[in-house]
This record gives structure tokens, C-alpha cells and sequence, in this order.
């Protein structure tokens, strides 16, 4: 740990201290400003808000936004893709906040003629993510408790590279979706996550979340599928049905037992990303490495 992050860490500890007992030294309260209202439109940004301690501060969220389980209690505004615009109105937000693509930059450019600040950042790596941790942390004034998040997810990632450092990287495709067959492509955050996570994605053209045939992915034959079908649904994920259908019962995986699921901790580029790591590390790994 640099001496940099272990000052941030020891500066976010006597702060949430401090808060138990009174409000925060310098907070907006305590100069006698309002403080924010904050909506969120990602579950990403949402559990980056909760994870700097600035929890209190939102009023809105989408309804894709279910951790952590305090989040369930927020009003909804609808999907981070179509934001009912009259019930983010409503809530009288001074910032709104959400994944960058969704719902477009017209959105932006809506709340913005209202008076309203709006942060709709990339996320599609692990730079970008600490980035969007460290200016939410910035925004809010929770810049000490951003910095300690962020140590975190750099202490996990690095943990993740030593303990895969020595083992040859399994081939892999990472699968979303099997009607039609959409997978982690190059550019991609999951791409990203299978490299640190020390597996070789097979998926090297086609953009960040291309769609392949059957037969490509039959052709390619990864050693190891990362099961992404998985996150967002009830029940028996849709890749669990293919195992013995015509021509994915082939697949060397399935015959393997390695087709492991994961779930949103992998697939949200957000402040549990480097939890997200050592799981995905451990699916693609198994009893092969060592983590804390």
C-alpha cells in the first residue's frame, strides 16, 4: 500500500467517525449550504454513491439499481435506457448521475437545460471506474472515502495478478446471451475483467459485445465459458439448457465442468470490481490459485 492510499484510508476512518457523532467538519450542512440530490440512473453508479458514503444524499434511482439492499428503499425512475423524465423532474435533483450510452446524450442535454448538473461517465475499464469513483467522490464531498474504495479495488486487482502470474491462460469466451449468442469482445469491460483475471478471450474482433453463430463457437472450443446468461435472471440460466442440445453438447467445457456462472459483483463496473476480480479469477481457476 502507498503511503498515499494508506493517508486516504486513515482520513476516510476518522471521518466515518466523525459522522457517528456529529456531521462532517466542511460538509455542505455544515457551511450552511443544502446539501445534494442525487439521482441515479446505473446500478453502478449507484453502488459507487453507497460505497463513498454518500448513501443519504440520493433520492432517486433506476429500477435496475438493487445493491445494496438499502438502494431497494429509494423511488424508482424507471430503466437506466428510459428514465421517466417527469419523476426524475420530481425529485428535484441537483445531480443526476448514470452509466454514459444508455439513454443517450440526449438526456444530458434535457437535465441540463432545467438547471440540473448530470456525470454520465465511460466505464469500460478499470481506469475509467476509478475515475468515475474518484470525481463522484469529488462531487459529493466524499473525496477521502472515494480515495479508500479506490485503494481497495487496486489492492484486489493486484492480489488477482500474483496469483495468476505463473499459470498459462486457459482459452475463454465470456457469454451473455444464447438467442442469439452475444459474448465479450475486444474494447470491452469484461474483456478487460478475463485478461486480469488471467484467461485468454478467444473473442478478438466483432467490438466490445459482438453476436456470433453456433459454429464460430463450436470452432473456437474454449476450454473455459463464463457463464454472464446468468446475472439478471430466475431460474436455470439459458446456458445450463444448451448443455445437451445439438452441436453445444460438443463444446469441451460442458464436457469439462467448466462453464462456471457469474453474476452482477463481475459484471458491474463499479466500486466492487475488485470482488468482482477474485471471483471471476476463482471461476476461471478453480483450486489452481491461491486468493484472500
Amino acid at each position: 500500500m502507498t503511503l498515499l492510499h494508506r493517508r486516504s484510508l486513515l482520513c476516510g476512518l476518522a471521518a466515518a467517525l466523525a459522522a457517528c457523532a456529529s456531521k462532517r467538519e466542511g460538509s455542505p450542512e455544515d457551511r450552511g449550504a443544502k446539501p445534494p440530490r442525487v439521482v441515479s440512473l446505473s446500478p453502478s453508479t449507484t453502488e459507487a454513491v453507497f460505497a463513498i458514503g454518500a448513501g443519504s444524499l440520493l433520492v432517486g434511482r433506476s429500477r435496475f439499481c438493487d445493491f445494496p439492499a438499502e438502494a431497494r428503499a429509494i423511488p424508482a425512475v424507471g430503466g437506466f435506457s428510459d428514465p421517466n423524465l417527469e419523476a426524475v423532474l420530481a425529485l428535484r435533483p441537483t445531480l443526476v448521475v448514470g452509466a454514459r450510452g444508455p439513454a443517450g446524450p440526449g438526456l444530458a442535454d434535457t437535465l441540463e437545460a432545467h438547471g440540473i448538473a448530470t456525470f454520465f461517465p465511460e466505464t469500460e475499464s478499470f481506469e475509467q471506474i476509478d475515475a468515475m469513483i474518484a470525481e463522484l467522490g469529488k462531487r459529493l464531498d466524499h473525496g477521502a472515502e472515494a480515495a479508500g474504495v479506490r485503494g481497495a479495488i487496486a489492492g484486489k486487482r493486484d492480489a488477482v495478478l500474483r496469483a495468476t502470474k505463473a499459470i498459462v491462460p486457459p482459452r475463454a469466451v465470456m457469454l451473455f446471451d444464447v438467442a442469439p449468442i452475444v459474448v465479450a469482445g475486444p474494447g470491452g469491460f469484461p474483456d478487460e475483467m478475463m485478461r486480469l483475471a488471467g484467461a485468454k478471450n478467444m473473442i478478438t474482433e466483432g467490438g466490445a459485445y459482438p453476436t456470433i453463430g453456433l459454429e464460430r463457437l463450436i470452432a473456437l472450443d474454449p476450454e473455459v465459458i463464463l457463464d454472464g446468461a446468468t446475472a439478471g435472471v430466475e431460474g436455470p440460466s439459458p446456458l445450463a439448457a444448451k448443455r445437451e442440445a445439438p452441436g453445444w453438447s460438443r463444446l469441451q467445457a460442458f464436457a469439462k465442468g467448466r462453464a462456471p456462472a457469474i453474476g452482477s459483483t463481475v459484471l458491474r463496473p463499479g466500486p466492487r470490481i475488485g470482488e468482482g476480480l477474485v471471483e471471476l479469477a476463482r471461476a476461471i481457476h478453480g483450486g489452481a490459485i491461491s486468493l484472500p
